[in-house]
């Protein structure tokens, strides 16, 4: 379905993540807002790789609007507020996606809307 682009002219991927991913003509995209670690009923886990999680599950239902999931996801932006969230982060991003693994991109900012939060990810997919 997906090409998955890694050009060996290239230093290859730092952790498991596509350079670029290739999505044939015909495919719907659907584009998910950066979502934060947070319930419905407002609850925000401490831990980063909990609140990793929970960002996930949040894109997951969004996807699930249009009829797709996690597998379908193409592209990933992730943000961590401290280099200590990167590891709990990838470690859940590394779960969930098998390889080859969408392109991703993966930043440290100084801080989210609410200091609670320590992850934030917005994802493309197609289907």
């Amino acid at each position: 379905m997906f090409r998955f682009l890694t050009p060996r002219s290239i230093k290859p991927p730092f952790a498991r993540y596509s350079h670029g991913v290739e999505v044939p003509a015909g495919k719907r995209l659907v584009l998910c807002s950066g979502q934060v670690a947070i319930t419905v009923d407002d609850q925000i886990p401490e831990d980063a790789g909990a609140q990793a999680e929970l960002c996930f599950r949040n894109i997951a239902a969004v996807l699930g609007e249009a009829g797709l999931g996690l597998q379908d996801i193409v592209r990933i932006n992730a943000y961590v507020t401290d280099r200590a969230h990167l590891r709990p982060y990838m470690d859940v991003r590394d779960r969930l996606f098998s390889s080859p693994a969408p392109a991703s991109t993966l930043m440290i900012v100084s801080g989210f809307a609410r200091p609670e939060f320590k992850v934030e990810v917005e994802a493309i997919a197609a289907g």
